[in-house]
């Protein structure tokens, strides 16, 4: 499956028509979204910890070269290895380079979303490296060969039937009879990533977070995969957003708390795994670790006015209740990233020109911010999008806007054309019989193709006003 940020439309109309997909949806999304709601509301002050934990990204970001140069003093200060990677090329070869130094063959792989925007799994293979998805989700997304739907839930896209039938044509799981088990297909699928663990060379993770302060890695699961694929293998590389970093403990034990609330309504992720560095003489572990703290892009957006949506904790709070991101899915926005957040991170670390719809893929509801644990404001850096893609329109849509703008905000004109408009709407019911407007010619039928306008009012509030307002 070929990722397209900028064919938004194409696929959000075929999305809509996948009953499969809605049944998914269906299931997954909002039930995730009213779980959130009630976890957090578990707390004594949900907002107040929201906004405790914003204060700390933030204060991380205002920091952020003085903390990574930290965590590299005191993983190097442990015998760890920090590498740096401006770009996912220099990521990758900074694994193979590793690969071959250790003559590694074989790895497992936690769930992480940035070796997802590098691509590393198809390049390692190209290279002779196999690489094995080890979260449950994304190793159904590996046999499927198709991409995550979703940041936290890799398969909120597939419906256990389709799981089911899947393990059966791909794996040679025997068929279940009657209702689809998932436990049953769990314990298949654990059988079959058990013998891999002990096979590997190497371990891949990313990072839920890193804290300057002790120079400590840390992920949180729920499956158990991310300690195997960390402690049995000789050789652990973890690949990090550079926005990932946090300066305290304290920070970290506010964030850890809001973390699995907003993304699957738990207190607390069944796994948190903590990495300072290879295992000492005569602990377990890998005997080398390496860090590779990934830019990609993130230092643009940092040097931008939307610094802020590198707050983001990956959550996928802002996924599931969004009412656009709950109908289409995650394929539809063509990028690792979907959802609200990735409407804003997609535009800015691909470039606006390939992800150019994804800013407008929004209603304005404000409900991804309402749904934030940070509390960035997604809404407003939506907009500010908007506003960039608009100065890279063509001349006749750059003149048709500033038209807009002429006639709403001049009273007279605004009134004429309401006036004019309510007389045409009234034409349209009496020539159709139809209330609302189902069609309009071009331009306008960029509203009328994927909704109906409702009738213009007989009279407008201006002219009630007048005659009331004595």
């Amino acid at each position: 499956m070929e990722l397209k940020a900028n064919k938004f439309m194409q696929s959000a109309t075929i999305a809509l028509e996948d009953i499969q997909l809605k049944t998914a949806l269906d299931r997954g999304a909002r039930s995730a979204d009213v779980a959130r709601i009630a976890s957090m509301n578990e707390t004594t002050d949900a907002d107040g910890v929201r906004q405790q934990g914003r204060g700390a990204k933030l204060r991380a970001l205002s920091d952020l070269p003085d903390l990574l140069e930290k965590i590299e003093s005191n993983i190097t200060g442990r015998g760890g290895n920090v590498l740096w990677a401006v770009d996912k090329d220099e990521v990758n070869q900074h694994i193979l380079n590793i690969c071959r130094e250790h003559n590694l063959k074989f790895g497992v792989k936690s769930k992480s979303m940035v070796t997802e925007e590098i691509n590393l799994v198809p390049f390692l293979k190209e290279h002779g490296v196999d690489m094995l998805e080890t979260d449950l989700g994304e190793f159904v997304v590996q046999v499927d060969e198709s991409h995550p739907s979703h940041i936290v839930t890799p398969i909120m896209h597939m419906t256990k039937e389709k799981v089911h039938d899947l393990f059966v044509n791909k794996l040679n799981m025997p068929p279940m009879e009657g209702p689809v088990d998932p436990q049953g297909m769990t314990k298949f699928a654990r059988r079959l990533l058990r013998e891999k663990y002990l096979e590997a060379d190497f371990g891949v993770t990313g990072g839920n977070f890193m804290i300057a302060e002790t120079g400590t890695v840390v992920i949180c699961t729920n499956e158990g995969n991310g300690r195997l694929s960390t402690g049995l293998p000789r050789v652990h590389i973890a690949v990090v957003g550079i926005e990932k970093v946090v300066p305290t403990w304290e920070d970290f034990g506010t964030l850890v708390q809001t973390l699995p609330r907003a993304a699957t309504g738990q207190r607390l992720t069944v796994y948190v795994s903590m990495f300072n560095g290879a295992a000492q003489d005569e602990g377990d572990g890998p005997e080398h670790f390496y860090l590779i703290l990934v830019d990609n892009g993130r230092s643009n957006i940092y040097a931008s006015e939307y610094t802020e949506a590198l707050a983001c904790i990956r959550c996928g709070a802002c996924l599931n209740t969004c009412p656009v991101y709950q109908n289409v899915g995650g394929h539809a926005y063509g990028s690792v990233y979907p959802g609200p957040i990735g409407s804003i991170i997609t535009p800015l670390l691909m470039g606006k020109e390939n992800a150019s719809p994804l800013p407008f893929a929004s209603s304005l509801c404000g409900a991804c911010k309402a749904a934030c644990p940070v509390d960035i404001n997604i809404p407003d850096m939506l907009l500010g999008l908007r506003h960039d893609l608009q100065n890279e329109q063509s001349p006749i849509w750059r003149l048709g806007l500033k038209g807009y703008g002429v006639a709403f905000s001049n009273p007279l004109l605004f009134e004429a054309g309401a006036k004019i408009s309510a007389a045409a709407s009234e034409a349209y019911t009496q020539i159709t019989g139809k209330e609302k407007i189902d069609s309009l010619p071009p331009p306008l039928d960029g509203w009328t193709n994927y909704r109906d306008l409702p009738p213009f009012a007989d009279e407008s509030f201006h002219d009630w006003w007048r005659k009331n307002r004595e």
